[in-house]
């Protein structure tokens, strides 16, 4: 055990020696950020611009519509009557087995 403490001891004090004979600065000290090259101002017209070109945009949205998912009834239906609710109008929706049929509702505006 002492030997194990020994070689500890030496091996710190080893690093603190060579520490003392080429000190570097930490970075939170003034020392450091004396040294330190200050960064050019980058201005944002620098760059040229980097976004898509139109042929690009159009391929893009072209796969995008290749991907869709064609809806089925009863999700055409809710955002129907999604779209009905947020234009403030009532949308007789209805489902099967719906205690109520489609025809016991009334369509009328509401009044805003």
């Amino acid at each position: 055990m002492r030997d194990r403490i020994a070689r500890t001891l030496a091996w710190v004090l080893s690093v603190l020696a060579q520490w003392a004979r080429n000190p570097r600065p930490s970075k939170h000290t003034a020392a450091y950020l004396v040294h330190q090259p200050v960064p050019a101002p980058t201005s944002p017209w620098a760059k040229p611009w980097t976004s898509p070109s139109k042929e690009d945009a159009r391929r893009y949205f072209a796969e995008q519509a290749e991907w869709a998912v064609p809806l089925t009834p009863v999700q055409r239906e809710r955002r129907i009557a999604l779209c009905e609710a947020a234009a403030g109008r009532d949308y007789p929706y209805s489902y099967p087995g719906a205690p109520f049929p489609r025809s016991a509702f009334r369509c009328m505006a509401v009044a805003a």
